[in-house]
């Protein structure tokens, strides 16, 4: 979804399920950890919002956002209803970015094909740190809240 006009972090808490009871894994980059914790900030207030007990959510840091996958991974042997991945990949000069950007996105929509449980991809693909920023509680909003909402929709779907 294009963010330039929308605030990710808008949302009707009426259209939200209670989660009362459920279990959530946030598995979290440490590479652009200014950005990466505004991401988990986002996502924890909004799983505790939705009734989410805060012993009931499991942080899993690791070391970057390729590393994701292996962390999500790990995660699915306990037993969540959900794991959320969250990331930021910053462009630079080369063709890094493409590549972990590439391997990030397969690798967790392979996770899901794998898994008897969602997977969510809340990793921040951008251009500039301030694109990044804008999207990690700044002007458009903190897409780790969308990525919250996004595992409670689709854990009650898998219910």
């Amino acid at each position: 979804m294009a963010t330039k006009n929308n605030n990710l972090s808008l949302f009707n808490p009426e259209d939200v399920p209670n989660s009362e009871g459920m279990r959530f894994a946030i598995v979290v980059s440490e590479w652009n950890s200014h950005i990466t914790e505004s991401l988990y900030t986002g996502s924890e207030k909004t799983l505790l919002s939705s009734g989410v007990k805060q012993n009931d959510i499991v942080r899993i840091d690791v070391p970057g956002s390729f590393e994701l996958v292996f962390g999500a991974k790990v995660a699915a042997k306990y037993n969540y209803d959900a794991i959320i991945c969250l990331g930021s990949v910053i462009k630079g000069e080369t063709d890094h970015f493409d590549f972990v950007c590439n391997a990030v996105s397969q690798g967790i929509k392979d996770l899901n094909i794998q898994l008897d449980i969602p997977v969510i991809f809340g990793v921040l693909t951008d251009n500039t740190e301030q694109q990044a920023i804008d999207r990690s509680g700044g002007e458009n909003g903190n897409k780790g809240v969308e990525a919250a909402i996004t595992a409670i929709k689709m854990a009650h779907l898998n219910k």
